[in-house]
């Protein structure tokens, strides 16, 4: 069974997919750990954040300077979400 379990959680690491990262709850050092995110950016979001919660992908991208449909894309893809939904364009 312990075998079994271990296999599952290590399933989507196998299959190169990226573990989801809600980002009204995300560290700035788990900001910083995705590609495209620098301290800069990771601070911008945090401040954001700490004024309210982002409500949607649309919401991020208005309020914090920097985060186009480009970047966007590249975050979801590795797996940040907003309110527990990816990018879409």
């Amino acid at each position: 069974m312990k075998r079994r379990l271990l296999l599952l959680a290590l399933l989507p690491l196998a299959a190169g997919a990226a573990t989801p990262l809600e980002i009204n709850e995300a560290s700035q050092a788990q900001l910083e750990s995705l590609s495209g995110v620098g301290p800069d950016l990771a601070e911008r979001i945090l401040k954001a954040r700490e004024a309210k919660l982002f409500d949607n992908w649309g919401d991020l991208r208005r309020r914090v300077r920097g985060i186009g449909p480009k970047l966007a894309t590249a975050l979801s893809n590795q797996g940040l979400r907003v309110q527990g939904l990816a990018f879409e364009r």
